[in-house]
């Protein structure tokens, strides 16, 4: 089971460090968790993600994996940690985003979404229960229930409708789950509510009342602007119980880190640092730059000259912008190891910060560097 230790609260701002403790190993906190949506950190290997880079879990997608191997299989092959290769924990989503994301593909219903497969048009149903018996199969150290997300803009009044549903998903996945084994796993709720406070601290409200062992705030990175994300995160969290870990879904870009952080959140996850690796744009201590650029043809510096990352250790961006124009598959490799690191040399940094009593002095020094592209 999952049990959270707060070690220091920055009194001016509500940042927490923490440790969080799972089945398969301690995780110091706050966190940037690398996406590995199909059982794998595109780009990398598991030995990489623990040597040199050290991160303490990923996110893998319940989605994605459902369709392809299928839980049956994975639960035959050990459970997800033993497929793919991870001694360390695994948070798994409950589907209910990339489902929702189908738009023409799936129905939804008080009962739960039909869905047609993007793979091959395979039609299936996800209900509050059944994800949650997909994530155990997984052997999850911590699932998420099923809920309802709105793109951004919504009504006011669809909004309520889908929180209602949301609610009632919750707590019926959450009366399943206490009907199984479950001294190797937990399960969050999520608080929906778009962009409306009241609807937001309505959800955080009924949530609370499931007693859940970690909570998640969701709904966002739908479209809407990032000052409104935040805003968003700095009503609800202050609802959530103190002494449990907070965690910001889909979330962020290495300046709204920070931004999360300073409003209580001890979790977070997003794509960014690996797909935008891939597409050639890479986050350093002085900003961003776009390796295809023309002229990084002959530059002979790392990527980052603060970084201590194989890649900014041994290789140019000369280098890197030759494999890229080339369509090197070594590229992505060292890319996504860069931009992995970056994120989590951050996190690291915030932590110690927080632990030291000078998280303020970072955070104005952050907002101060903006992290504009180089």
């Amino acid at each position: 089971m999952l049990r959270f230790e707060i070690q220091a609260t920055c009194a001016e701002t509500g940042a927490r460090a923490g440790l969080l403790h799972t089945p398969h190993g301690t995780i110091e906190t706050p966190v940037f968790m690398p996406v590995g949506t199909q059982a794998t950190v595109k780009g990398l290997m598991p030995r990489d993600l623990i040597d040199p880079i050290d991160a303490r879990i990923i996110l893998s997608n319940t989605y994605h994996l459902f369709l392809r191997p299928g839980h049956e299989l994975i639960r035959e092959m050990g459970g997800l940690h033993k497929f793919m290769a991870w001694p360390r924990a695994i948070l798994t989503d409950s589907g209910g985003f990339q489902v929702f994301s189908l738009s023409e593909l799936r129905k939804v219903t008080d009962e739960g979404v039909m869905f047609h497969s993007h793979l091959d048009g395979s039609r299936h149903m996800f209900t509050p229960e059944s994800t949650v018996d997909v994530q155990l199969a997984f052997g999850s150290d911590i699932m998420m229930v099923l809920d309802e997300c709105l793109a951004y803009p919504a009504t006011h009044d669809a909004t309520r409708k889908s929180m209602d549903r949301t609610i009632r998903w919750a707590r019926q996945a959450f009366t399943h789950y206490r009907q199984q084994e479950q001294d190797k796993c937990s399960l969050f709720p999520i608080v929906q509510g778009s962009m409306f406070p009241d609807l937001r601290r309505a959800c955080a409200e009924e949530l609370l009342e499931l007693n859940a062992e970690g909570y998640a705030i969701g709904g966002l990175s739908v479209g809407e602007p990032r000052d409104l994300s935040q805003q968003m995160v700095e009503i609800t969290a202050p609802l959530l119980p103190f002494d449990k870990p907070r965690y910001v879904m889909g979330v962020g870009m290495p300046d709204e880190l920070p931004e999360y952080v300073a409003r209580g959140i001890d979790m977070m996850d997003c794509v960014i640092p690996s797909r935008d690796a891939r597409n050639g744009r890479l986050y350093t201590s002085t900003g961003n730059l776009s390796i295809k650029q023309a002229r990084f043809r002959n530059d002979a510096a790392p990527v980052d000259e603060k970084c201590g990352c194989y890649t900014c250790k041994t290789f140019t961006r000369a280098y890197l912008r030759h494999l890229y124009q080339a369509g090197e598959i070594l590229y992505s490799v060292l890319a996504t190891l860069h931009n992995v690191t970056r994120y989590l040399d951050i996190m690291r940094q915030m932590r110690e910060s927080i632990l030291l009593g000078v998280f303020p002095t970072f955070l104005a020094a952050a907002r101060k560097a903006s992290l504009k592209d180089e």
